[in-house]
């Protein structure tokens, strides 16, 4: 009885021993540093009177910017942490060179979202401490998502960098483009987790784990009754993913939702969103789905010729003689750019992984020139709230470095110089598609980037026209630009200029691995 019980306290202390995991600090710092101002603005929130909210603000951009230099001690070598005990290669977070990419794309993003964020959550009287703490826990999650390499934390980060962008945009109370947007948004990207829940279980059922690289191994083998179940499961994981970057036909809630929006909030959306989309469809395929790239390498491939399509065509119809929006153009204009970003995950089922680099450097690219239009969106709807495409006409006589920095994200986002970055950005999707033998999905890109330019030329045209109902000189500047909008357009300006000017800082990513 004695040697019994002994025997039982021995496995019992064993089974605890092996439940004990170090957990590596400094790998999870970023989107813990996030996480933990985001609490700490909401506490402080309660205590903090009216007249100083805007310090919570300025507090959340802190934190922000702390976050994001905590990648620094990183970039020396590979980090992992929460592994499985005995099984070092199974782990849930990983800390590789795409980890870093991604991660300071997202913080990055969020940071330059938040300087937006300062001025407008003022003046639109949105709650500061609830706007902060979503913002906060949103970016978090985004950040936590590169770093995953389990299926169950990937659905996690998706979530928590979701659920608060569902309130972010709901957040203008007693606005009803903005309970419509969230709503919709909601709905629909609920109904699209649960698709990929049930993917997540089909591909678990199939292979008895979660962790990308023992699941890849154990697909490369799976049973011929399991086939059919796995394959499912593969096709339906997607579905979450493909939901986020916009990709047609899961694209029915961009224009809506970034119209009902803040300002800043569908700026977050245009890029963080998507970064997050981009990254679990990255993780998912080339890491765990290898052994079926028969199934998703052609799928990923259409997708990616009708998102390009569609998103161009319906940006084509966005007029500004028919006082269309500028928000909505943007808003397809991204689901055109979502096209160009899928094209290298497709390639790298008829290649190799390392394709994915090419839509890393693109995004950088896209994430900054974008941000950098809507910064200008933001100052040029302080006058005009309509956000109409036609209150940019004649912008050059009112708020000439505005427009010419309007001008040269514009430029960068058609791929034509001097917005050489956006030029170079192109040749390397195009070149990724083109290697992998994928030589239809390279001429429909080709015409869609010809598409393109007429309603990016002819907006940039806008900007240096004579405004309507002022002689041309005439025309000043009107109202104070807030400082953080300021120092938003002149951070993304200064990254495309000195991208544009040495291209081989964001391409480097395209020609060297980034899964160590």
């Amino acid at each position: 009885m004695t040697a019994t019980l002994a025997a039982d306290s021995a496995t019992v202390m064993t089974a605890a021993q092996n439940l004990v995991q170090d957990v590596d600090w400094l790998a999870i710092a970023p989107p813990t540093i996030a996480a933990v101002v985001g609490l700490a603005v909401l506490v402080a929130d309660l205590f903090v009177p009216e007249r100083n909210k805007a310090l919570l603000g300025w507090v959340s951009v802190a934190g922000l910017a702390a976050a994001t230099l905590a990648l620094l001690p990183l970039r020396a070598g590979d980090r992992s942490t929460f592994c499985v005990v005995g099984d070092p290669g199974a782990c849930s977070y990983t800390v590789d060179r795409f980890t870093l990419v991604i991660q300071f794309l997202v913080l990055a993003g969020a940071l330059l979202t938040a300087l937006l964020s300062v001025t407008a959550v003022k003046e639109t009287r949105l709650p500061a401490g609830e706007f902060w703490f979503l913002l906060l826990s949103s970016a978090a999650g985004a950040a936590l998502l590169p770093a995953s390499r389990d299926l169950a934390t990937l659905i996690v980060a998706l979530e928590v960098a979701s659920l608060p962008a569902f309130a972010l945009v709901g957040l203008r109370r007693g606005d009803r483009l903005s309970s419509e947007a969230a709503l919709k948004f909601f709905l629909s990207s609920v109904a699209a987790t649960a698709v990929s829940l049930m993917g997540v279980s089909f591909v678990y059922a199939a292979t008895g784990t979660v962790h990308l690289t023992r699941v890849a191994e154990e697909l490369a083998h799976v049973p011929g009754q399991f086939d059919g179940l796995a394959t499912a499961g593969v096709a339906l994981t997607l579905v979450g993913f493909a939901f986020k970057t916009a990709a047609v036909p899961f694209h029915f809630w961009v224009p809506d939702t970034y119209i009902g929006a803040p300002l800043p909030i569908a700026a977050y959306l245009s890029v963080i969103g998507k970064a997050v989309g981009f990254t679990g469809l990255a993780l998912v395929t080339v890491i765990a789905f290898p052994a079926y790239s028969d199934v998703w390498g052609p799928a990923l491939a259409v997708l990616a010729a009708l998102t390009m399509t569609i998103g161009n065509a319906a940006a084509l119809r966005q007029s500004p003689d028919r006082d269309h929006s500028a928000v909505r153009l943007l808003a397809w204009s991204s689901v055109g750019q979502a096209g160009y970003l899928l094209v290298p995950i497709a390639a790298a089922a008829y290649s190799d992984r390392d394709q994915i680099g090419a839509t890393v450097a693109y995004a950088l690219m896209y994430a900054a020139v974008n941000l950098g239009a809507f910064a200008v969106a933001a100052l040029v709807g302080r006058t005009t709230p309509r956000h109409r495409i036609s209150d940019y006409r004649g912008l050059y006589a009112r708020r000439p470095l505005a427009a010419l920095s309007m001008a040269f994200f514009l430029l960068c986002l058609a791929g034509l110089p001097p917005g050489v970055i956006g030029l170079f950005a192109k040749v390397t999707v195009f070149q990724s598609a083109v290697d992998a033998g994928l030589g239809w999905l390279a001429v429909v890109m080709a015409v869609n980037v010809v598409i393109a330019l007429y309603y990016y030329l002819q907006w940039t045209a806008l900007l240096f026209r004579a405004p309507e109902g002022e002689e041309a000189g005439e025309a000043v500047a009107r109202g104070r630009v807030p400082a953080p909008v300021t120092v938003a357009i002149a951070l993304t300006g200064l990254v495309a200029v000195v991208t544009s000017g040495a291209p081989q800082i964001v391409l480097r990513f395209a020609s060297t691995g980034l899964f160590q």
